[in-house]
């Protein structure tokens, strides 16, 4: 296994993550999510992904499950949570505490950054970011992140209103892949300023669940090992099956930076079917957008928003 310090942080994060999502799916049993994460944990993989609505909760009971007899101690919990109200982040991590059974997570993220209008509630006086913060103080969480799919802006924003409010991020997720670098790219507006500021960045969408590999351009392998090659902590892959995880595994073994000629043959193979952005629906669509499906989940907006209307 590779190993990556996160960020501006001293911890040790392997290269490739096991995605929380496909662990909590109905094709997937309970009994094969916990093989999939323990043999994961066994074979050198130790950073976990998850999220407060992923299935409903099933994702993160599942995970609670593997993580006992031992395995807590050699993981990285992340999750993640939808409330933008300091309320509702509240309660939304105190859930995923229970079902995950641990004391603390090391990463918690705000999820969906996906809004201009987030960054703003998230940091508002009486936003998630002041739960998450509290939380940290009383020893619930120990590194905040954010992420996001939609657009490299909003991104771009909530990293400027987060410092004007005195914060930073130890961390931040978005999508990474062949086919980002041609349209509405992350890696070409966020991830040289998360590189400057000496932020953890987390890959995800590598293959957009096998989406990108409907373009018939690229191989899983090349798909990891292209996003792999960027500078990136964490690799984020869903892995539904044993094979799966053991194509993963194959991919870190296999990996070598790649060079110049091959970095640009990739891109030069996925370029007509990226051009669009036909394949990252998550960019052009809103059926990866599960607070726009759930509005509820993101709590009562800013009270003096509220005041505005009804005064």
């Amino acid at each position: 296994m590779i190993y990556r310090t996160l960020g501006s942080t001293a911890e040790k994060v392997s290269a490739i993550g096991v995605g929380g999502w496909h662990l909590g799916l109905k094709t997937v049993d309970e009994q094969l999510a916990i093989r999939i994460v323990r043999s994961a944990i066994d074979g050198g993989i130790n950073f976990l992904d998850n999220c407060w609505d992923y299935n409903d909760g099933a994702s993160e009971s599942r995970i609670g499950k593997a993580l006992r007899d031992g395995y807590r101690d050699r993981s990285f919990v992340m999750t993640k949570i939808d409330g933008r109200s300091k309320k509702e982040a509240t309660k939304q991590l105190d859930e995923s505490l229970r079902r995950l059974q641990v004391d603390y997570i090391d990463l918690v993220q705000h999820h969906e950054i996906i809004r201009f209008e987030d960054p703003h509630r998230v940091f508002d006086d009486q936003g998630a970011n002041a739960a998450l913060i509290e939380a940290r103080q009383a020893g619930k969480l120990r590194y905040i992140g954010f992420t996001g799919h939609k657009d490299p802006r909003i991104h771009l924003y909530m990293l400027a209103i987060a410092n004007e409010n005195g914060f930073k991020f130890d961390t931040v997720q978005m999508p990474l892949n062949v086919m980002d670098a041609h349209y509405r790219s992350f890696e070409k507006q966020v991830l040289p300023e998360l590189v400057k500021l000496k932020i953890g960045i987390l890959g995800m969408k590598s293959m957009a669940n096998g989406i990108l590999l409907k373009s018939n351009t690229v191989t899983p392998i090349e798909c990891l090992h292209y996003a792999l090659n960027l500078p990136t902590s964490v690799v984020i892959t869903g892995i539904d099956s044993v094979e799966i995880l053991e194509q993963a595994f194959a991919a870190v073994e296999s990996f070598h930076p790649l060079s110049n000629d091959e970095r640009d043959a990739l891109l030069a193979k996925t370029h007509g079917a990226a051009a669009k952005g036909q394949f990252e629906p998550f960019k052009t669509s809103s059926i990866f957008d599960g607070t726009a499906e759930n509005p509820k989940w993101l709590g009562d907006e800013p009270p003096e928003v509220r005041e505005l209307l009804t005064a």
